[in-house]
């Protein structure tokens, strides 16, 4: 059944002092925090991730890494050494560097990003050389065999993913997740909350609508409980 844990709050503010209140009022209520390069970039990795810590929260550490396997793995074993319960690589950077982030992941979670929900079919042919469901299926093999947890993928690949029997086990975690009360943004390749998960996801990634909710929908806390109603009864 669907929990809280199925849900991972996208902490997208530029400072430490910004993610308090957050952190405060939606720890009972979401899983996980997730950590960008905006703020990881204006605070510094430890800095924002010990004060998650202390407040009691959990550590997705959004860094997407993507470069050669040396310095994936060597980044990964900082990372890991600070207790994020997960964090990710770019598919982009090959098996190899993943193979090195999940030499390195310790009790970590390592996810793959595959293709950005920003990156359109036609974007992707021309980025990748091929449709965005199959570079996405293509990148979830790699994840596999290069032993990592999970993929970050759009809800919308998520059907197809779960058609293949050798993914079945890997984590799904979907960005690009709307209510349909909620607006789409920058997101091109999204969906519900409970279509998210009638379709396979295991962790919802989601930032704006909690952040910053329609009027009609009330404070961050009333948004993501309405959420969790939601997934729960999907």
């Amino acid at each position: 059944m669907a929990t809280k844990e199925n849900i991972i709050f996208a902490l997208d503010v530029d400072s430490i002092a910004k993610t308090t209140p957050y952190i405060e009022a939606l720890t009972p209520y979401v899983g996980m925090f997730k950590v960008g390069l905006e703020l990881l970039t204006a605070q510094g990795a430890p800095s924002v991730v010990q004060h998650i810590h202390r407040l009691g929260g959990h550590v997705f550490f959004d860094g997407k890494f993507d470069d050669i396997p040396t310095t994936v793995g060597s980044a990964s074993r900082v990372v890991a050494n600070m207790g994020v319960k997960m964090f990710n690589v770019h598919a982009s950077c090959g098996i190899d560097s993943i193979k090195a982030a999940a030499d390195n992941k310790k009790s970590s979670l390592l996810l793959v990003v595959t293709v950005l929900t920003s990156i359109s079919d036609v974007e992707s042919e021309r980025i990748f050389g091929a449709m965005t469901q199959n570079k996405v299926v293509q990148f979830a093999h790699d994840a596999k065999a290069a032993g990592a947890d999970g993929i970050i993928c759009s809800p919308q690949e998520l059907e197809l993913i779960s058609q293949v029997p050798e993914l079945k086990d890997l984590l799904k975690v979907t960005p690009g997740i709307r209510p349909e009360w909620s607006e789409a943004n920058d997101q091109k390749r999204t969906l519900t909350p409970a279509q998210a998960m009638t379709l396979g996801a295991t962790h919802l990634v989601i930032g704006r609508p909690i952040s910053n909710p329609p009027r009609g929908i009330g404070s961050p806390v009333d948004a993501v409980k309405k959420i969790l109603e939601e997934i729960i009864n999907c």
